[in-house]
């Protein structure tokens, strides 16, 4: 098994589409990227505690690749605004990949070298590539969010219509079960 980090805003909407990916076993919202030991999430909300909100993905490269999270991580998010994901503004939701080798890092710069290429964004990709750094894990209401709140406003309004999109473009990467 592996291990991807990826800060791509708000940790609800990543950690819903990451768990729908076949290969992948775990997802864990948590913080990463800052000086504050043990942070929470009040203490992050503020953006100065240099803290993203992450999402630890254990997968298994026999069924998805490193090179396929990334694709979709830079797929299901906008990598091209600074310290933002939608109406959620902050350097906490700031577009980021924490590595944990050099293949990683290798792999990360090869796929937004060939995204640039592509001109996918109208804008350039300003993702930071950074060492991983020690992984503090979000209070439990954060976690497996979206399938424990669906009725809650945010998950209908914002992470399901991401989902939909997701599961156009990816279908063929979604876990069977899912698509029943």
């Amino acid at each position: 098994m592996q291990t991807a980090t990826f800060g791509g805003g708000c940790f609800w909407c990543t950690e819903a589409v990451f768990q729908a990916l076949s290969g992948v076993s775990k997802v864990t919202s948590g913080y990463m990227g800052g000086d504050l030991k043990h942070p929470t999430y009040m203490e992050i909300c503020n953006g100065d505690t240099g803290h993203a909100e992450v999402i630890q993905i254990i997968f298994d490269e026999n069924v998805i690749s490193f090179d396929e999270l990334l694709f979709i991580f830079f797929k299901t998010h906008n990598p091209t605004t600074p310290n933002r994901q939608g109406n959620d503004v902050g350097s906490q939701y700031r577009s980021v990949i924490f590595y944990e080798n050099a293949e990683q890092k290798t792999q990360v710069e090869q796929i937004i070298a060939a995204l640039s290429l592509q001109n996918i964004f109208d804008k350039p990709i300003i993702t930071e590539v950074v060492p991983a750094a020690e992984f503090y894990e979000a209070e439990d209401y954060h976690q497996n969010y979206f399938n424990d709140n669906q009725g809650k406003p945010y998950c209908s309004f914002v992470i399901q219509p991401k989902l939909n999109k997701f599961a156009q473009d990816f279908r063929n990467k979604i876990k069977p079960e899912l698509l029943e």
